[in-house]
């Protein structure tokens, strides 16, 4: 068989699939979520392995320290997965949903009734517990889900895919609903990108370069974010031991993630303060510095940031340091360098935090916590098959009713148009 025709067939069995995942009653979803969680903990063996594999052919390749890190399945990791499986098993069931309903002068009773997309195709990169978080989100709303992960984790991905697979077909869930590419190849992706008619929705996950490949090749809608350019500001008011311990969980604590802090941004009136110890935690950690002249000239000994920096997305131990004169300017700067992802601000000032809250344009935007929190898993969404930065149809950390849209639904008696 070819590959364009082994791509179709999977779509067809996925299209298939979606209308017996559309009718399937929440106790049944539960239930065998629920399962899948147990499951994988079961065979966490048998996942590390494979993982084992991946990992060491990711080293051999000269993969980053980052991306080594984004692969690799610990027993936190699988645990992890498990726990958002049975997390999204708990999350209220968003299909068939009556959101409101209004009586016409006619006498129609008109209302709106959520309903799964259908078909979802999922392209990421590295990280193997998406196949699990995007599986499971996907069945809680009703969807079939195709799923095309990169080279690196395919061992990792087949070994989940399957263990899910054999979980839903063993409690009536059909073998199309959940499908793992067997080939990462970027013809592969390409055919998938042109099916229209099988596949309602594509969220890549990955770097700027293959989401930016997706879009210009795809024919179906794409919901997307390029990178996550997240910026904290520390203002006048700010707690500086809050601040210190905000920012330093922002970039530290997983710095290959698209939530991890980029830049830093500090009011001048406490920059003198609050720079030189900062920097020293930075450093201990291992976090190369870059700033503007006014940064520099607290903190001599670190490099001077170019154009370019304000806009980057290092996914790794580097930060750049600006200076601002004050809320405005921090605002602006974010206006001009942002990537709509996620924005913090450290500070007492009540009018100052909700002026951030309101004009910061992005998808998620916190007063006194780490971006590291834009996470569809710590925002209580259970899990999270994205992240959008562009408004239709979603933004932000997408859940389970991310995955759904809504239908009219109309109740008459007899009524007739004239």
């Amino acid at each position: 068989m070819s590959l364009k025709n082994a791509i179709l067939g999977m779509a067809i069995e996925a299209r298939k699939a979606s209308h017996v995942l559309a009718n399937l009653s929440t106790s049944d979803k539960n239930s065998t979520l629920d399962k899948m969680g147990e499951a994988l903990m079961e065979s966490a063996s048998i996942l590390k392995k494979a993982n084992a594999r991946d990992v060491l052919g990711a080293k051999k390749a000269g993969l980053s320290p980052a991306m080594i890190d984004r692969l690799t399945l610990s027993d936190g990791v699988i645990e992890g997965m498990a726990d958002s499986l049975k997390e999204v098993a708990r999350l209220p069931d968003p299909v068939g949903e009556v959101s409101k309903m209004w009586k016409r002068p006619n006498g129609l009773w008109v209302g709106k009734m959520r309903i799964p997309l259908g078909v979802i195709g999922i392209i990421y990169e590295s990280r193997p517990n998406v196949t699990s978080d995007a599986a499971g989100l996907c069945l809680k709303a009703g969807n079939a889900v195709l799923l095309r992960g990169g080279s690196e984790a395919l061992r990792s991905n087949l070994a989940i895919a399957e263990i899910l697979k054999r979980v839903g077909q063993e409690n009536g869930i059909p073998a199309g609903a959940i499908q793992v590419f067997s080939t990462p190849s970027r013809r592969a992706m390409e055919e998938m990108l042109q099916l229209e008619e099988y596949i309602d929705v594509i969220i890549p996950r990955g770097g700027e370069d293959l989401i930016r490949f997706v879009v210009s090749r795809s024919k179906i809608p794409v919901i997307k974010h390029y990178k996550g350019v997240c910026h904290v500001f520390v203002d006048a008011s700010a707690d500086l031991s809050m601040a210190e311990a905000i920012c330093l969980n922002a970039k530290v604590q997983r710095p290959g993630v698209c939530n991890a802090m980029e830049t830093l941004l500090v009011h001048r009136e406490i920059a003198p303060r609050f720079l030189p110890p900062m920097a020293e935690k930075f450093q201990a950690a291992g976090v190369e510095l870059r700033g503007c002249p006014e940064t520099r000239r607290l903190l001599r000994s670190i490099k001077a940031a170019k154009e370019e920096d304000w806009s980057a997305e290092y996914l790794d131990l580097i930060l750049a340091v600006r200076v601002v004169v004050d809320l405005n300017e921090a605002l602006q700067h974010i206006g001009r360098y942002g990537s709509a992802h996620t924005d913090s601000i450290v500070t007492s000032d009540y009018g100052n935090a909700q002026r951030f809250l309101k004009e910061v344009q992005s998808s998620t935007v916190l007063v006194n916590a780490s971006t590291r929190f834009s996470d569809g898993f710590q925002l209580g969404l259970g899990a999270e098959i994205g992240i959008s930065t562009s408004k239709l149809h979603a933004f932000g950390p997408m859940g389970v009713e991310d995955l759904t849209t809504s239908k009219f639904i109309v109740y008459g008696s007899g009524q007739i148009r004239t």
